[in-house]
């Protein structure tokens, strides 16, 4: 069996941009504001989402956002990564407890992650993809969730049949989308809860 663990809200704790809003004197709404833009094409981007696909990485995005702040004074200019600077998650020790028994039971377990460069090398400096056999990540393959595409590319990469797939995630909209594909999914609410839905494969 294939076993794919989201990273943020399941494995560890979930980024908070709170502080990054703070030092920035935004809202959140100005934020999501500042970071839309339009391409040559006049189509409507939204930096984030370019950056965790990888299509922007994150010095362009800073690049950027400095731009459309640039008639602003009241708005500082950013100098350094906020998202990497900002960025502490909190491992769930339940739920590496069950990546563990599944590995230790013979399943294949790995990581599908929506992320950015900053936190994928925050991640990685702290280990925290060590715990699984690979890592598929949507800065590096080019695909975010809910993207049905992106459980494609895994199981592609990993040879495996949906249904012999087990997904889990925070958000309800891409258990929903590993769903379509014909994936097992389960809504991620707590690590006790996943626990009792998938001891039977320990």
């Amino acid at each position: 069996m294939l076993f794919i663990f989201d990273m943020g809200g399941v494995v560890t704790t979930t980024c908070k941009l709170d502080r990054v809003y703070k030092k920035l004197n935004v809202s959140e709404q100005q934020f999501k504001e500042i970071c839309t833009v339009s391409d040559d094409e006049g189509n409507t981007l939204q930096l984030l989402d370019q950056m965790e696909i990888g299509a922007l990485s994150v010095d362009e995005f800073w690049y950027l956002y400095n731009k459309q702040i640039s008639d602003n004074p009241n708005l500082p200019q950013v100098h350094n990564d906020l998202f990497r600077m900002y960025f502490h998650p909190q491992i769930h020790s339940k739920t590496v407890e069950i990546i563990q028994k599944l590995k230790a039971a013979g399943h294949r377990v790995v990581c599908g992650t929506n992320t950015m460069q900053s936190h994928w090398e925050n991640h990685l400096e702290r280990g925290d993809y060590a715990y699984f056999d690979q890592t598929y990540a949507s800065n590096k393959i080019g695909v975010a969730k809910p993207d049905e595409d992106f459980f494609r590319v895994i199981l592609d990469a990993e040879e495996c049949k949906p249904c012999n797939a087990f997904f889990t995630d925070d958000k309800e909209k891409n258990c929903v989308a590993a769903q379509k594909v014909g994936i097992n999914a389960h809504h991620f609410t707590s690590s006790d809860d996943l626990y009792e839905a998938w001891k039977k494969y320990f």
